[in-house]
């Protein structure tokens, strides 16, 4: 049976309530779109398994309520993270704005090698639009990420921006990586190795069983 993938990350996705994380999230592991907001309860996650460059990476990702009163729920996912994805709402100043605070959090409590990704959502709505492109890229320039405008609605750049922020985390532990591959390699030599002795053996068996 052919392995389902090589590696698991875990990424989260954070953000003010309403900015499309829930929307973008199915967009991009279901191909669906749906306009009716439904806050996020708590955490909810999707599974999502691309291949990039050879290794097949399964993605357990986690979609996180904006709402305050659940923010120290989602804290302690921080630290099981290999990568962040923020969202702002490129109609929604404050949202990007309180991106400092979603920052800060992960400063604190997500682990050092953590990769993250800046989105601005909804840029399919340019004439509420808010925020400009160069404000968003200036700010993820500052925080050392990089960035992208997406549209749930239209699909633009949801599958790049997760592909994106999952590259980046495969080459921050391209080493765990390798030493995983290769002693599954070996695991699986030595398996093949193993039937073809046992099978051997068999044979041989058979040929010397006397039948008289």
């Amino acid at each position: 049976m052919a392995k389902q993938y090589d590696v698991l990350f875990r990424l989260l996705m954070l953000g003010d309530s309403g900015v499309g994380k829930t929307c973008m999230l199915r967009r991009f592991t279901d191909c669906e779109f749906d306009p009716l907001h439904i806050s996020t309860i708590g955490v909810d996650f999707k599974m999502k398994t691309l291949e990039i460059d050879g290794v097949k990476v399964r993605l357990q990702i986690w979609d996180t309520a904006g709402q305050e009163r659940y923010q120290t729920i989602t804290k302690q996912y921080y630290r099981r993270a290999q990568g962040i994805v923020f969202v702002y709402d490129i109609t929604n100043q404050p949202s990007f704005l309180h991106v400092a605070k979603w920052a800060s959090d992960v400063e604190e409590f997500a682990p050092d090698k953590v990769q993250k990704i800046l989105l601005g959502n909804k840029n399919d709505d340019e004439y509420r639009r808010e925020v400009t492109k160069d404000q968003g890229s200036k700010l993820a320039e500052s925080y050392g990420m990089e960035f992208f405008e997406t549209s749930a609605s239209t699909s633009s750049n949801i599958s790049e921006s997760f592909t994106r922020v999952t590259e980046l985390v495969l080459q921050a532990h391209k080493r765990d990586v390798d030493i995983l591959l290769g002693s599954l390699d070996d695991y699986l030599e030595k398996a093949a190795l193993e039937e073809e002795k046992d099978s051997k053996d068999t044979s041989e068996t058979i040929q010397n069983t006397c039948t008289c």
